[in-house]
């Protein structure tokens, strides 16, 4: 008798063990949901912003390696749920680098054009095309025009480059 009630009680035992592993079990994976679906809020907003400007991912991207190191299993779950690399996958990446210098493509035609514009405007104004005989003034008025012209287009230029190597470096 005393036998089978020490086989009762390690049966009860055993039986309570199991209960107990799964149900740590289940709160383990449920914490791992919650995380998941804390870093999907996350970066939400880091998704939106490098849609419409890729300069968001120098900032968005190197916080997604450095969660992603912090939490594999949960970004593991997230690649598997996006089907391919979250929150940016390697062919986003790219497309910012190629949108960024499209952009750039187009601002530089812009640029040149608005500048024509203003030099032929002042031509007009002036009566005159040759800015050699041009008087004193109105030669300092066409070399402002075309400093204004290159200084702007040194600084955009300067961050152009800047922007398209940490884009480009984020691919590799």
């Amino acid at each position: 008798m005393i036998v089978v009630a020490i086989l009762i009680l390690a049966g009860v035992v055993h039986w309570s063990a199991r209960q107990l592993l799964a149900e740590v079990k289940a709160a383990r994976e449920e914490a791992a949901r919650t995380r998941a679906v804390a870093l999907l809020q996350l970066f939400a907003p880091g998704v939106g912003a490098s849609a419409s400007d890729p300069r968001a991912l120098l900032v968005w991207q190197p916080l997604a390696r450095t969660a992603r190191q912090m939490y594999p299993t949960e970004f593991a779950a997230l690649d598997r749920a996006a089907g391919g690399t979250f929150p940016f996958t390697k062919d986003q990446l790219q497309t910012a680098h190629a949108d960024w210098t499209a952009d750039w493509l187009v601002w530089e035609r812009a640029h040149d054009a608005e500048y024509k514009l203003k030099a032929a405007a002042l031509e007009h104004e002036l009566g005159t095309t040759n800015t050699v005989s041009a008087p004193p003034l109105a030669r300092a008025r066409f070399d402002a025009i075309e400093r204004e012209k290159l200084d702007l287009y040194q600084r955009r230029y300067q961050e152009y480059v800047r922007v398209a190597k940490a884009l480009q470096a984020l691919t590799v």
